[in-house]
């Protein structure tokens, strides 16, 4: 086998991220974008470690399940399963759930469906590049440090997608370079643009290396075709990084953020705050968590991972008390603020490592009902995990973006006595391969 070889084969079923692994002479081969049981015919185009990746460059015998891929930028890797239908990919999804949940004897609840599955984000980000002819504005190709060229996303509402639009062809008009992260040349990056759907709020941020000449005039030509937008930033980010967002910051136009509410609450969003991107789905998800804690007056509630607050506070008037841990300081200055917004007293949030605090935390053996904790996508550590135990809480509610890892820490959790009997899936990222799950751990005798 070499690379540009040409196979016709029936493919198997994907894995979790959409890929199906396919056994061609004795060797693995990796493709993406097919579905089970259909004849394709596919090019191996790169050689890796555990065999090669392909692409289908023929599609022979289509399953039903196959639908015209509307979307004209196949290669940002964005949509896994844009190939399919939303029921199939949903099917697909609440089948991977279930192989890998019922393997710890845990029930898997239908995967609760997003009810508008395209122009559902509320948060994007395009990287600007240069080619020998062209400026690239987009996102970056899977496995790949090239940027896809995107025109307009499915995903992103359709301000969302203006917006790009002119801010691509004022950078073009006003001739400002794309940043080269191998020379350290160039100024423009990135823009981030955070829109508020509850409120109809738009942020807009310019990542740039360095202040660019003109840059008021930009705004003012931008804010002039798009009175919608309700404040733009620009950040700065002189550092070789692929890291998006530098530590200096300043308003160009507006306050500087933008406000959007949440399970009754008011949250105010920067360019740098930690928000989940479908905030239909969201509202489902804490209310289904806030309903599996079954929170009393007399409650006493930690919210580990806790961003800036957002699930503490949905709970927040039904408890004694909250506490939030949380390591980003910008983060718990915004949960601090938060709570102040929206008049809630019974809140304190510290700025720390989530396992150094529950360490010390279980020395001190406090009075400790209800644990909430939604990690990243990395999971917990076992050392965070007995220091929970050690506080013996009642209840301990794991929301997880990565079904992965939650199960990797359920085993953890299961040697100190605490397990699930049910876990929810829920669609926040549709026709992509992600799945965010929560579920509900106890002592047998609790």
């Amino acid at each position: 086998m070499k690379l540009n070889d040409i196979y016709e084969i029936t493919l198997p079923r994907c894995n979790h991220e959409g890929i199906c692994d396919c056994l061609i002479n004795q060797t693995h081969v990796f493709v993406r974008g097919g579905i089970e049981k259909e004849q394709v015919k596919i090019q191996l185009t790169k050689k890796i470690k555990e065999g090669y990746i392909a692409q289908i460059i023929q599609i022979i015998k289509p399953s039903l399940l196959r639908i015209q891929n509307n979307c004209p930028h196949i290669n940002c890797g964005g949509c896994q399963y844009n190939h399919m239908t939303y029921q199939a990919s949903v099917q697909l999804k609440y089948n991977q759930m279930i192989s890998l949940f019922s393997k710890e004897n845990i029930y898997v609840h239908p995967l609760v469906e997003a009810k508008h599955p395209r122009q559902y984000r509320n948060k994007a980000i395009f990287t600007f590049q240069k080619n020998k002819k062209d400026v690239l504005f987009g996102f970056y190709q899977e496995n790949s440090h090239y940027v896809e060229d995107i025109k307009t996303c499915l995903n992103h509402d359709n301000f969302t997608n203006q917006i790009f639009a002119f801010i691509k062809k004022l950078a073009i008009a006003y001739k400002i370079e794309p940043f080269d992260e191998d020379k350290g040349s160039g100024i423009f990056r990135h823009v981030l643009i955070r829109r508020a759907f509850a409120t109809n709020q738009t942020l807009v941020c310019l990542v740039v290396s360095k202040p660019f000449k003109g840059s008021s005039n930009f705004v003012k030509e931008m804010i002039e075709k798009l009175p919608e937008i309700t404040t733009v930033v620009m950040n700065i980010n002189p550092r070789k990084t692929s890291v998006v967002l530098g530590n200096q910051e300043k308003v160009l136009y507006g306050k500087g953020y933008i406000v959007d509410k949440l399970c009754g609450c008011t949250y105010k969003l920067t360019a740098t705050t930690f928000y989940q991107i479908n905030h239909d789905q969201t509202e489902l998800l804490y209310q289904k968590a806030i309903e599996l804690c079954n929170p009393h007056p007399n409650d006493t509630v930690y919210d580990m991972y806790c961003g800036i607050g957002t699930i503490g506070m949905s709970l927040a008037h039904q408890v004694k008390q909250v506490i939030g841990v949380e390591i980003n300081q910008r983060s718990i200055t915004d949960a601090i603020n938060n709570a102040k917004m929206n008049h809630i007293q019974n809140t304190r949030f510290i700025n720390e490592d989530a396992t150094t605090f529950m360490k010390k935390e279980a020395l001190k053996k406090p009075k400790t009902d209800i644990i909430i904790m939604d990690p990243p996508r990395s999971g917990s550590t076992p050392v965070f995990i007995a220091a929970c135990a050690n506080l013996k809480p009642k209840k301990i509610l794991y929301i997880s973006c990565n079904p992965l890892t939650q199960v990797r820490d359920l085993q953890e959790f299961k040697k100190h006595g605490y397990t699930a009997k049910e876990v929810f899936p829920f669609d926040l990222f549709p026709y992509s391969s992600h799945v965010e799950t929560v579920l509900l751990m106890s002592k047998k005798n609790s």
